[in-house]
C-alpha cells in the first residue's frame, strides 16, 4: 500500500452498526440501592431480607462475576423487591464483610470455603453422649474462630446422658464461654449469650443443633434426626446454611453438620492474637517460633518457668495449635 493509499485508508471511518453505541468504562453506581441480608441460598437463588423485613428472592447480577455471595452477607439489590411469588431481584453489590468464617475440606487442600459472613459469635455445639464428644473438632473450631476474630462459645448438649466435667477442665484455661444444656431443659443461659448477636452454629450431625434452633425459634421447623447406632454419627438433616431471626433479639445461622474442618488457611500469629497475655510474651520469641512444645527457645516456656504465665494456659493454647497438625476428620 502506497503512502497516499494508507493516508486515505486511515481517514476512512467504518459506519457503526445500527443502534450501537460507543463503549464506556463508566459503570453504574448503586450507592442508593436498598441493603438486604442473605438468609439462605438454593441452586443459584438467594433469599434475602430487606431492611423493612420483606423477604425477597434474588439472583446474582452478571457484573459480580465469580465473586461469592454467602449467608450473612449484606448486599445491595435492585429490581422487583416486592417479594411477590415469581418475582426476582438482582444482587448488584456485596458490602464489605466484618468477619469471614472459613475452612478447607482437608488440611492438604488449598481451596478455602467461606461458611458464613458477618457473624460475631460461633457456637460450637457438641453432645456429651450419642454421639460422644470429640475434643479435636472443638479445638479446630476454636482455632477457626480466633483466626476470624469471632468470639467462640461451646455449647454442650444432652447433659442428661453424660458429664461435662472433663471437657470443662480442658477448656477452662482458655477462658472460653461454655453453656451446658440437656434435652427438654431450660435454655435461658444460651439465650443470654445469643441475644443481640449474630451467631453461627457449628458441629457434627446429630449433636442437637437443629433441636436447639427449633427451641429458640419456634417457627423455624428445622429437620432433626437420630444417631446411627453403628457409626455413632448423625445423618445430615440441614442441607444448607440458613439465617434466622431470634424472637428475643439477634440472629442465628444454622449450618449443615460437618465431618472435617481443615485449617490450612490459618496462621499461628492470627491465633495468638486472641490471647493478649500470651501474645505479649511471644514478642520475645525467636523469629519463626511456632510456640509448640518442641520449640527449644520459646518465650512461653521461660514465662512459665518464671511464674509469669500459668502452665495450664500455655498447655491448652498449645493443644489447640497442635490440632492443626492432626487429622481434619473427627
Amino acid at each position: 500500500m502506497s503512502p497516499r493509499e494508507r493516508d486515505e485508508h486511515e481517514r476512512f471511518e467504518r459506519p457503526r452498526r445500527r443502534g450501537s453505541r460507543p463503549r464506556t468504562k463508566d459503570r453504574p453506581t448503586y450507592d442508593e440501592a436498598p441493603i438486604a441480608r442473605v438468609v439462605t441460598i438454593d441452586r443459584g437463588r438467594y433469599t434475602v431480607t430487606a431492611e423493612d423485613g420483606t423477604v425477597v428472592t434474588a439472583m446474582k447480577s452478571r457484573p459480580l462475576g465469580r465473586q461469592g455471595v454467602v449467608v450473612g452477607d449484606e448486599v445491595r439489590i435492585v429490581g422487583d423487591q416486592s417479594g411477590r411469588e415469581g418475582t426476582l431481584a438482582r444482587i448488584v453489590e456485596v458490602l464489605p464483610r466484618r468477619t469471614v468464617l472459613r475452612r478447607t475440606a482437608d488440611d492438604d487442600e488449598a481451596l478455602e470455603r467461606v461458611i458464613v459472613a458477618n457473624a460475631d459469635r460461633m457456637v460450637i455445639v457438641q453432645a456429651l453422649a450419642d454421639p460422644p464428644p470429640r475434643m479435636g473438632l472443638i479445638d479446630r473450631c476454636l482455632v477457626a474462630a480466633f483466626d476470624a476474630g469471632i468470639e467462640p462459645i461451646v455449647c454442650f448438649t444432652k447433659a442428661d446422658l453424660g458429664s461435662p466435667d472433663d471437657l470443662l477442665s480442658l477448656l477452662r484455661p482458655l477462658d472460653v464461654r461454655v453453656v451446658v444444656t440437656q434435652r427438654g431443659g431450660p435454655l435461658d443461659e444460651l439465650r443470654d449469650e445469643l441475644r443481640d448477636h449474630t451467631s453461627v452454629l457449628v458441629g457434627h450431625s446429630g449433636v442437637g443443633k437443629s433441636t436447639l434452633v427449633n427451641a429458640l425459634v419456634p417457627d423455624a421447623d428445622r429437620a432433626t434426626s437420630h444417631v446411627n447406632e453403628v457409626t455413632g454419627r448423625g445423618r445430615h438433616t440441614s442441607t444448607s446454611a440458613q439465617l434466622l431471626a431470634l424472637p428475643f433479639g439477634g440472629s442465628i445461622i444454622d449450618t449443615p453438620g460437618i465431618r472435617s474442618f481443615g485449617l490450612r488457611h490459618v496462621e499461628t500469629d492470627h491465633i495468638i492474637r486472641a490471647f493478649p497475655d500470651l501474645a505479649d510474651v511471644a514478642l520475645d520469641c525467636p523469629r519463626g517460633c511456632t510456640h509448640l512444645v518442641e520449640e527449644p527457645e520459646c518465650a512461653l516456656d521461660v514465662a512459665v518457668a518464671e511464674g509469669r504465665l500459668p502452665a495450664e494456659r500455655v498447655v491448652s493454647f498449645r493443644r489447640i495449635l497442635a490440632s492443626r497438625a492432626t487429622a481434619a476428620e473427627y
